[in-house]
Protein backbone atom coordinates (compact mmCIF):
# COMPACT_ATOMS: atom_id res chain seq x y z
CA UNK A 1 0.00 0.00 0.00
CA UNK A 2 1.95 3.16 -1.25
CA UNK A 3 0.94 6.15 0.34
CA UNK A 4 0.45 8.53 -2.71
CA UNK A 5 -2.72 10.56 -2.36
CA UNK A 6 -6.04 8.49 -2.99
CA UNK A 7 -7.51 9.70 -6.27
CA UNK A 8 -10.97 11.95 -5.60
CA UNK A 9 -13.20 9.06 -7.15
CA UNK A 10 -14.45 5.84 -6.37
CA UNK A 11 -12.53 2.83 -7.03
CA UNK A 12 -13.38 -0.96 -7.59
CA UNK A 13 -11.26 -3.41 -5.68
CA UNK A 14 -11.44 -7.29 -5.56
CA UNK A 15 -10.43 -8.71 -2.20
CA UNK A 16 -10.02 -12.21 -1.91
CA UNK A 17 -10.64 -14.03 1.84
CA UNK A 18 -8.90 -17.88 1.96
CA UNK A 19 -10.84 -19.48 4.83
CA UNK A 20 -8.79 -21.78 6.60
CA UNK A 21 -10.03 -23.17 10.26
CA UNK A 22 -11.55 -19.92 11.46
CA UNK A 23 -8.54 -18.30 10.10
CA UNK A 24 -8.19 -15.55 7.20
CA UNK A 25 -5.18 -14.40 5.17
CA UNK A 26 -4.75 -10.72 5.78
CA UNK A 27 -1.92 -8.29 5.38
CA UNK A 28 -1.38 -6.18 8.59
CA UNK A 29 -1.12 -2.35 7.69
CA UNK A 30 -0.33 1.09 9.57
CA UNK A 31 -2.19 4.28 9.78
CA UNK A 32 0.38 6.27 11.43
CA UNK A 33 -2.14 9.32 11.23
CA UNK A 34 -4.43 7.78 13.42
CA UNK A 35 -2.35 5.64 15.05
CA UNK A 36 -3.92 2.40 13.96
CA UNK A 37 -2.99 -1.07 13.10
CA UNK A 38 -5.44 -2.99 10.73
CA UNK A 39 -5.67 -5.83 8.53
CA UNK A 40 -7.22 -6.02 5.23
CA UNK A 41 -7.58 -8.72 3.31
CA UNK A 42 -5.07 -9.67 -0.48
CA UNK A 43 -6.45 -8.07 -3.53
CA UNK A 44 -6.53 -4.78 -5.11
CA UNK A 45 -7.60 -2.74 -7.90
CA UNK A 46 -10.07 -4.37 -10.81
CA UNK A 47 -8.85 -3.02 -14.17
CA UNK A 48 -11.58 -1.82 -17.32
CA UNK A 49 -13.06 -4.51 -18.86
CA UNK A 50 -11.38 -6.83 -16.05
CA UNK A 51 -13.96 -9.32 -14.25
CA UNK A 52 -14.05 -8.99 -10.27
CA UNK A 53 -12.86 -12.77 -9.82
CA UNK A 54 -10.00 -12.24 -12.48
CA UNK A 55 -8.72 -9.38 -10.71
CA UNK A 56 -8.75 -11.21 -7.32
CA UNK A 57 -6.73 -14.50 -9.20
CA UNK A 58 -3.93 -11.78 -11.15
CA UNK A 59 -3.39 -9.74 -7.73
CA UNK A 60 -2.64 -12.86 -5.47
CA UNK A 61 -0.28 -13.76 -8.13
CA UNK A 62 0.98 -10.71 -8.27
CA UNK A 63 1.29 -10.52 -4.44
CA UNK A 64 2.57 -13.87 -3.71
CA UNK A 65 3.34 -15.78 -6.33
CA UNK A 66 0.36 -18.03 -5.86
CA UNK A 67 -2.24 -19.63 -8.48
CA UNK A 68 -5.97 -19.45 -6.64
CA UNK A 69 -8.84 -22.04 -7.42
CA UNK A 70 -12.57 -21.93 -6.59
CA UNK A 71 -13.28 -17.79 -6.41
CA UNK A 72 -16.57 -17.32 -5.56
CA UNK A 73 -17.99 -13.77 -4.88
CA UNK A 74 -19.80 -13.68 -0.96
CA UNK A 75 -20.61 -10.12 -1.03
CA UNK A 76 -19.96 -6.39 -1.72
CA UNK A 77 -19.23 -3.99 0.27
CA UNK A 78 -19.07 0.14 0.02
CA UNK A 79 -16.04 1.54 2.23
CA UNK A 80 -15.41 5.64 2.72
CA UNK A 81 -12.79 6.11 4.76
CA UNK A 82 -9.26 8.21 5.57
CA UNK A 83 -6.23 6.26 5.21
CA UNK A 84 -2.97 8.40 6.08
CA UNK A 85 -5.06 11.53 6.31
CA UNK A 86 -6.62 11.01 2.59
CA UNK A 87 -10.23 10.47 2.13
CA UNK A 88 -10.78 7.34 -0.06
CA UNK A 89 -13.86 5.76 -1.18
CA UNK A 90 -14.31 1.85 -2.95
CA UNK A 91 -16.87 -0.55 -4.11
CA UNK A 92 -15.26 -3.85 -2.53
CA UNK A 93 -16.08 -7.15 -4.02
CA UNK A 94 -15.61 -9.74 -1.48
CA UNK A 95 -14.43 -13.64 -2.70
CA UNK A 96 -13.80 -16.57 -0.90
CA UNK A 97 -11.02 -18.38 -2.77
CA UNK A 98 -8.65 -21.83 -2.43
CA UNK A 99 -4.82 -21.82 -3.11
CA UNK A 100 -3.78 -24.53 -5.66
CA UNK A 101 -0.96 -25.13 -3.23
CA UNK A 102 -2.34 -26.96 -0.34
CA UNK A 103 0.85 -26.52 2.11
CA UNK A 104 -0.29 -22.24 2.24
CA UNK A 105 -2.76 -23.58 4.85
CA UNK A 106 0.26 -24.95 7.11
CA UNK A 107 2.04 -22.00 7.18
CA UNK A 108 1.74 -19.40 9.66
CA UNK A 109 2.65 -16.46 7.16
CA UNK A 110 3.29 -16.26 3.41
CA UNK A 111 5.97 -14.51 2.01
CA UNK A 112 4.61 -11.67 -0.89
CA UNK A 113 6.41 -10.21 -3.31
CA UNK A 114 4.74 -6.62 -3.15
CA UNK A 115 2.57 -5.45 -0.38
CA UNK A 116 3.27 -5.12 3.26
CA UNK A 117 6.21 -3.28 5.12
CA UNK A 118 6.22 -6.49 7.05
CA UNK A 119 6.83 -8.07 4.03
CA UNK A 120 4.00 -10.64 4.72
CA UNK A 121 0.44 -12.11 4.71
CA UNK A 122 -0.82 -13.68 7.60
CA UNK A 123 -3.39 -15.70 8.89
CA UNK A 124 -5.42 -14.44 11.53
CA UNK A 125 -8.26 -15.93 13.53
CA UNK A 126 -11.52 -14.13 12.89
CA UNK A 127 -12.23 -14.10 16.23
CA UNK A 128 -9.58 -11.87 16.84
CA UNK A 129 -11.72 -9.08 15.29
CA UNK A 130 -14.14 -9.95 17.44
CA UNK A 131 -15.39 -6.84 19.78
CA UNK A 132 -12.45 -4.65 17.97
CA UNK A 133 -9.60 -6.45 19.41
CA UNK A 134 -7.68 -6.24 16.04
CA UNK A 135 -9.27 -3.65 13.51
CA UNK A 136 -10.44 -5.19 9.94
CA UNK A 137 -11.13 -3.35 7.18
CA UNK A 138 -12.72 -2.94 4.70
CA UNK A 139 -16.24 -2.07 7.49
CA UNK A 140 -18.60 -4.70 7.15
CA UNK A 141 -16.31 -7.10 6.48
CA UNK A 142 -16.72 -8.97 9.77
CA UNK A 143 -20.36 -9.41 9.55
CA UNK A 144 -20.07 -10.78 6.36
CA UNK A 145 -17.69 -13.28 7.02
CA UNK A 146 -19.35 -14.22 10.08
CA UNK A 147 -22.37 -14.81 7.78
CA UNK A 148 -20.78 -16.65 5.15
CA UNK A 149 -18.61 -19.39 7.32
CA UNK A 150 -20.70 -19.46 10.59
Amino acid sequence: MSHHKTPPYTRAQALCVFYNNGRILVYEAEDSVKKETFCRPLGGGIHFQERGADAAKREILEELGEETEKIEFIGVLENIYKYEGNSGHEIVLIFDGKFKNGNLYKESRIKALEGPKSGYAVWKNIDDFKDNKQVLYPDGLLELLQKQYK
